[in-house]
């Protein structure tokens, strides 16, 4: 687990080593165990390194292949490299190391880009070919791990971190206007832009290939992999489905213990973090284990319930793990958030700051630390939100029922009025466009309630997953800690997206009834119906932690924020958001979104998401020094 950052000046000149240098230290909490930069003429590589794997300095960045013709640069964790290390050494491979890095390096050399394919892992890489004179930069398949690319003049830039970027002197930092309206449409940004203008976000399950001998240096973008939920023609029974889930998910946890660190798990008091606990503790004695909780003191309503450390306190007993807490309590939130936004770079999915404070947590004590991502998203853990769409007339008529409930922060019938300021700039940008595009390559059939389910589970592991990723890298990053989510084990991922509809979610006929016949006023009964979800994981994981683990409803890693917000944190949110020197006021409008932070402070609604989005967004434009609104 490391940073990459590189430099091309696309014209003759040669990279700066001072310049390539300051991007490097821009990311130095990525990587405090090593830093390291090669150059040749134009192009110029840097990497910060966190020791996980062959802790001497065999594994220093970049690295060289044996025969001189190839320089990689890369972040992240293979777990099969062991197995493909054989392969390689069978082809007539040798390795001075014990790092996964080599093993890399070795398969782009045997396989070419092909070698993508073969990675069960997460990684950002930049390798170089000094023969053919191109560069490669990828993501892994799901996202895990980020790579961004800016191309400004006659110079292309990328790093595992926009900081990096934006420490080149002549980077000119802009507020992208169209990303800032699709950000505070889904509070999240599907496409592959980022708040700063010429800031890309190479997407996930792709690489790009740059052709340096060619004038110009041209680009091409190449999709390796996508996720594909499909009904199985021929189902197996359910009996051999818990088998094989149960298989490949203890698979997974074990394949993600490889460390020559020490290693530990967060442990919410859920199912998906507890489970993978219990099979990590197995071959960990006193595992180190790591919760947050929130001082509730002042909450109120759903907010009550919303400390899990009772739970996590009781499974920390059961599997003998050497347990740590910390209490979260709303003066917390401001205290972080300027150095959360610096680390986060841009505000996503989420209140993120908790993950901050559980990444602060986790690192005083291990480099390497399991979370449990991604169970949800495969295993159909948001039932809630799927319905909203299951009976449908056509696609259009699903993108319609979908889209509406992810206007998750302002509504299309209030943007021009936010987005005032800067509505010129804006308002040929159609924000369900971007919603409808995200479903273009998934092209499933549909003809069944099951086959809307699959498109949903599609378009949340695209985009909400995703975006939990960043965050989760970002965060867990700014302490020098390794996050590992053994969910997104490739065997386990294929599984789970072949696994029936029914098996995932055991209502789906009932819903589709009341959906049918009673589809207005029903709204109690109706979400009575919408509780179950992750069935067939639930049924699994009772094999490795309590029932009442397992059976309870689905809870997320939330602060009582809706109590804080109006609480002990109004007077925060009223100079953060309303006072005289406010720079987000820059691009959306004073009286617009006074008025429904308002309604929030007045208790008449519950806009506790966008509050926190405001808030990050005004800390964001402080933190990242961006030019102000005018050209």
């Amino acid at each position: 687990m490391c940073g990459v950052a590189g430099l091309v000046n696309l014209g003759a000149e040669p990279v700066s080593p001072v310049i390539l240098k300051r991007m490097t230290d821009a990311i130095a909490h990525r990587g405090p165990d090593g830093e390291g930069q090669w150059i040749e003429g134009n192009i110029g590589l840097g990497h910060r390194r966190l020791a996980i794997i062959d802790l001497s300095p065999a594994g220093h960045q970049p690295m060289i292949s044996a025969d001189h013709r190839y320089v990689i640069s890369y972040n992240g964790e293979i777990y099969n490299y062991r197995e493909l290390r054989a392969e390689l050494e069978t082809a007539g491979y040798w390795f001075r190391s014990k790092t996964d890095t080599e093993v890399m390096l070795a398969a782009f050399a045997h396989w070419g880009a092909d070698a993508l394919l073969r990675f069960n892992g997460m990684f950002a890489v930049v390798l170089w070919d000094r023969k053919e004179k191109r560069l490669l930069l990828a993501r892994d398949r799901y996202g895990i791990k980020p790579l961004y690319l800016s191309r400004q003049g006659q110079r292309l830039a990328f790093a595992s971190e926009q900081k990096a970027i934006t420490a080149h002197p002549e980077f000119q930092r802009e507020v992208d206007r169209e990303a800032l309206l699709e950000y505070f449409t889904f509070q999240n940004i599907f496409t592959d832009r980022t708040l700063l203008k010429d800031v890309q976000l190479l997407p996930a399950g792709h690489y790009m290939l740059v052709e340096l001998d060619r004038p110009g240096a041209p680009s091409t973008l190449h999709r390796y992999w996508d996720y594909r939920f499909r009904e199985p023609n021929q189902p197996a029974s359910r009996e051999e489905y818990l088998e094989e889930l149960d298989r490949l998910f203890r698979q997974a946890v074990q394949r993600q213990l490889v460390s020559d660190v020490e290693l530990g798990a967060y442990l919410s008091g859920g199912m998906d973090s507890g489970s993978i606990t219990a099979v990590a503790a197995r071959n960990f004695p006193y595992l180190k284990t790591f919760t947050c909780g929130f001082d509730l003191s002042s909450a109120s309503g759903i907010e009550l319930g919303f400390d899990e450390r009772v739970k996590a306190e009781a499974m920390s007993a059961r599997f003998k793990t050497e347990h740590y807490e910390m209490v979260l309590k709303a003066g917390d939130m401001e205290r972080c958030l300027p150095n959360l936004a610096w680390h986060l770079e841009e505000p996503r999915v989420g209140q993120s700051y908790p993950n901050y404070y559980a990444a602060k947590l986790a690192s005083k004590f291990v480099k390497v630390v399991l979370s449990g991502g991604g169970g949800d998203e495969l295993f159909g853990g948001y039932p809630w939100r799927y319905y909203r769409a299951v009976v449908n007339q056509d696609f259009e008529h699903y993108i319609d029922q979908y889209y509406v409930f992810w206007q998750r922060l302002i509504p299309n019938s209030v943007l021009s009025k936010v987005f005032a300021p800067v509505w010129g700039d804006v308002k040929h940008v159609w924000t369900r466009d971007i919603f409808r595009n995200v479903f273009l390559t998934h092209d499933n059939e549909l003809d069944r309630p099951e086959d809307y389910i699959n498109h949903s589970l599609y378009f949340e592991a695209k985009t909400f997953l995703h975006g939990l990723f960043v965050v989760e890298d970002k965060l867990s990053m700014a302490h020098s800690l390794e996050a590992r989510v053994p969910f997104m084990d490739n065997d386990l991922v294929d599984f789970a997206m072949q696994c029936p509809v029914n098996l995932k979610l055991n209502n789906l006929a009932e819903v589709v009834r009341i959906n049918e016949n009673e589809p207005s006023g029903k709204a109690i009964k109706y979400f009575e119906k919408t509780r179950d979800g992750k069935q067939l994981l639930r049924d699994v994981m009772r094999r490795h932690i309590p029932a009442d683990i397992t059976d309870a409803e689905k809870q997320g890693f939330s602060s009582p924020d809706a109590s804080w917000f109006k609480g002990e944190s109004i007077d925060f949110v009223r100079r953060m958001l309303l006072g005289s020197n406010v720079r987000l006021y820059e691009y959306l409008d004073r009286n617009a979104v006074g008025s429904l932070v308002g309604q929030h402070l007045e208790g008449k609604e519950n806009r506790r998401l966008l509050i926190w989005s405001l808030l990050n967004f005004e800390q964001w434009l402080k933190s990242m020094e961006v030019g102000s609104n005018s050209r």
